[in-house]
């Protein structure tokens, strides 16, 4: 598949942050030509900087929200890979007029910008957020629920933006609903640090990680090289009848976030056998956390050959090599 992309150019969105940076790298190592746009309000420069010397890498600074810096960084490509948003249901809580201003403005000027530049395909971050209130389990990409967050809200809106924009200016789409992914180079810092990152380094400093809960929610995390193995094949597939539709990006199993921090536990001590002992403490839910959720990536695999490779405990044992080595 990388032979239908080896002499095109993809401007990869949020370059900078944890699952854009991861995406830059696998395609500068394939020697295809990146571009980068981030504004580095979550994305970190240090993700990029060992790519800043490559000559098919290049960086734009700029913010989605301004559509003259999308369509300059559309100029001459091929497919986008838009990663740019901001994450996070209790920032949209507590802030729900910025997440929308990222969320929808800026993803609606990157689709006009997209369309204006006659680029082939754009390939979006959808979020299983979208299932909202919806209890069935697994999750199916043609049942939703009722939103629960603002971010939630926003991220349902770039589909139905997407859906438009194809039926109105024939701008081929793919939308990826991300499941908890994780991996290295996600933030452990900050107020809305992912909740794997956020535990790895409380155990490393042997601290108590806190649970939302009594720890029987569950979620299908999701290894980082899974998720650059889906872009990739929504940006090569052949295969009309995949396009134009959303995709569930996850590996297809669920796990309690007890059995997480187990797992934790387990890989970390062998680095240090003393974060055996860190005790787990509890307090209550968070407000807009949904209690389960469980991907079927039937369809992906069906329309897009996916594979995942990953299970949580290979990207557990991944990511917790990764951290060690880099938050020493």
């Amino acid at each position: 598949m990388i032979e239908h992309i080896q002499n095109k150019t993809i401007l990869v969105t949020g370059g900078a942050g944890f699952i854009g940076s991861n995406l830059c790298e696998f395609l500068l190592k394939k020697n295809i030509k990146v571009v980068c746009l981030d504004n580095f309000s979550t994305g970190k420069r240090k993700n990029i900087e060992p790519f800043l010397q490559e000559k098919h890498f290049k960086l734009i600074e700029g913010d989605i929200r301004n559509l003259d810096d999308c369509n300059k960084a559309c100029k001459n490509v091929d497919y986008v890979l838009h990663q740019a948003a901001l994450g996070s249901v209790p920032r949209s809580i507590k802030d729900p007029i910025t997440t929308n201003d990222v969320n929808v403005s800026g993803f609606l000027n990157m689709l006009v910008a997209a369309r204006d530049a006659q680029v082939s395909r754009f390939v979006y971050a959808a979020s299983s957020s979208t299932y909202g209130d919806h209890e069935a389990l697994p999750k199916v990409e043609e049942v939703i629920g009722n939103p629960l967050s603002p971010y939630a809200i926003t991220k349902y809106v770039n589909e139905l933006y997407a859906d438009i924009f194809k039926k109105t200016y024939g701008l081929d789409t793919i939308g990826l609903r991300y499941f908890n992914v994780f991996g290295k180079r996600q933030d452990p810092d900050g107020a809305y640090a992912a909740v794997i990152p956020l535990f790895v380094k409380q155990f490393i400093n042997h601290e108590s990680p806190i649970i939302n809960g009594d720890g029987s929610y569950s979620r299908d995390f999701t290894y980082i090289d899974n998720v650059v193995q889906m872009n990739l094949l929504a940006i090569t597939t052949n295969n009309n009848a995949a396009l134009n539709t959303v995709y569930n990006v996850a590996y297809g199993d669920r796990t309690t976030l007890l059995e997480l921090t187990t797992l934790l536990k387990e890989h970390l001590s062998n680095f240090d056998d003393s974060i055996k002992n860190v005790e787990i403490k509890h307090r209550e839910n968070r407000v807009g956390d949904i209690p389960h959720s469980l991907a079927s990536v039937d369809k992906a695999k069906k329309l897009l050959n996916y594979n995942p490779k990953f299970n949580i405990n290979d990207g557990i044992k991944e990511a917790v090599k990764w951290y060690w080595n880099n938050l020493q």
